[in-house]
């Protein structure tokens, strides 16, 4: 499970009074998120239930296992260093597609993002490092929902 963090765990504004506000960390800089900490034991109930590892996708790259992830309960995950894919991908698609692609190695898949379209399954659809995947996208405005746990659980358990 390949997880973001802006406009999936951190929505552009708190969509509850779950979500706290917590500043945390990237290349040095100290940002307000909005995170929910029931997400962390919720990705881990998730991971332990299908089998799956949770691995960061994301621009906050390894400040996601500093800042973020103690936030969430989360242990260190391994971090796919999506910017090493910039200006890699195909028209229309988010720069973090080909270092997602490389580092999957024909493994399945469930991406949360909130920046993922037609555009992006195509060329991973394409791609010959790529097998079985699912993009789930979530709404920026609101962050990963129950509805997205579920949708990921019923594609991680569909064989």
């Amino acid at each position: 499970m390949l997880l973001d963090v802006d406009g999936v765990l951190n929505p552009l504004r708190r969509p509850g009074p779950e979500w706290g506000p917590h500043t945390c960390t990237a290349a040095g800089q100290p940002y307000l998120l909005w995170l929910n900490p029931a997400h962390g034991p919720l990705l881990l109930a998730l991971a332990d239930a299908t089998g799956a590892d949770l691995v960061w996708a994301t621009t906050w790259q390894h400040d996601a296992n500093a800042s973020v992830g103690p936030i969430l309960g989360l242990p260190e995950l391994p971090v796919i260093e999506v910017d090493k894919g910039r200006g890699a991908e195909g028209p229309g698609c988010c720069w973090k597609v080909p270092a997602v692609a490389e580092y999957v190695d024909r493994r399945p898949f469930v991406w949360f993002d909130d920046d993922l379209g037609r555009a992006d399954r195509l060329w991973l659809e394409a791609h010959p490092n790529v097998g079985r995947f699912r993009l789930v996208h979530i709404g920026s405005s609101r962050g990963i929902r129950d509805a997205h746990f579920r949708q990921a659980r019923a594609w991680l358990t569909s064989g």
